[in-house]
């Protein structure tokens, strides 16, 4: 394209973060429902019958506020499946957030990057010291892989230095991290085959190019972008500010198009290995996939409504599309 690039060029995924705003629902409050900070003593103590026996107020708190289509969803996992789930999300969800706030809290996130990586502890009492007990629980008693943690922590890491991906391969590289480990975890706490974990990798894919999709006016106000500068540049973007974009209207709905197409192809390679899933175990995975789908046709039909509202579907949504799906799966 002939088009001029802005000046100054925006650095996509480089921004300050010193910049960036707070969602309703993200952040600290998000991460610790209950105090405000990861490292403040919880209200609840440790959970109820046994250190890890039963569900605590403390991690449903934070899945529930944290994600309404995964909290919902999950909502329809047998008791003790879903028990690990809450461990599982507690942390992701403390640990992302310390590198989404404003300003990012790195010291935070570096204690427990180092106590991970080292094997100590952290401060009693505290949510950062639970929220990183759950996934040593779970590594011990459930499989979970620990260089799995290590490259969730790497993509963090990479949010808090404002990484610029060049490429595909650079954006599926942080995609791995925060996102295809995930369907691994997951893939663990269900029991599937090792057979699986190429469609719990492209599932957990899927969804988190979604968000990208869904969340581009937040991550403008970050500072951040997550695609592929090599596609920015080849529709004549060097940024994805509305105002940028609604000048060529055509060329950002082409770009959008290219994004959704990629969904597309992922979540159709994790739809083939759904037949891995046992089928008392498949509705909250299919529940949370097709509201994703239903995500993706929303911003499909009009691209520019991630500048309006941040698409997500509705409890009542949840609800009936898991319904559907225990009735028909």
């Amino acid at each position: 394209m002939n088009r001029p690039l802005s000046k100054p060029p925006f650095k996509c995924g480089n921004g300050s973060i010193s910049e960036r705003k707070v969602e309703a629902g993200r952040g600290v409050a998000v991460a610790t429902p209950t105090t405000g900070s990861a490292f403040a003593a919880e209200e609840n103590g440790v959970l109820a019958g046994g250190r890890f026996g039963k569900r605590s107020n403390v991690e449903k708190d934070i899945f529930r506020q944290g994600s309404t289509t995964y909290y919902w969803s999950s909502r329809f996992f047998p008791s003790a499946v879903r028990d690990d789930v809450l461990r599982l999300y507690s942390f992701v969800r403390v640990v992302d957030d310390l590198v989404d706030q404003v300003p990012a809290d790195k010291s935070s996130f570096e204690a427990i990057e180092s106590a991970w990586v080292s094997g100590g502890s952290l401060p009693a009492g505290t949510v950062a010291a639970r929220v990183l007990e759950n996934i040593r629980y779970l590594c011990q008693e459930r499989g979970i892989e620990k260089a799995w943690v290590d490259d969730f922590l790497r993509s963090m890491r990479w949010d808090l230095e404002g990484k610029l991906y060049k490429t595909i391969d650079d954006s599926t590289a942080y995609v791995y991290g925060s996102a295809e480990v995930i369907g691994l975890c997951m893939a663990k706490l269900l029991s599937l085959s090792p057979e699986a974990n190429h469609a719990a990798q492209l599932q957990g894919r899927a969804m988190q190019w979604i968000n990208f999709c869904r969340d581009i006016a937040e991550d403008v106000e970050l500072g951040r972008c997550y695609f592929p500068d090599e596609d920015m540049r080849s529709f004549g973007f060097d940024n994805l500010q509305a105002a940028t974009t609604r000048q060529y209207p055509d060329d950002f709905k082409a770009f959008m198009c290219l994004q959704l197409d990629r969904y597309d192809e992922w979540q159709r390679e994790a739809n083939a290995g759904f037949h891995f899933i046992p089928k008392r175990l498949r509705v909250p995975v299919q529940t949370a996939r097709d509201m994703y789908n239903w995500t993706a046709q929303q911003i499909r039909q009009d691209p520019f409504v991630v500048y309006k509202q941040k698409v997500k579907p509705t409890k009542p949504r949840i609800i009936w599309a898991a319904t559907k799906a225990a009735l028909h799966g």
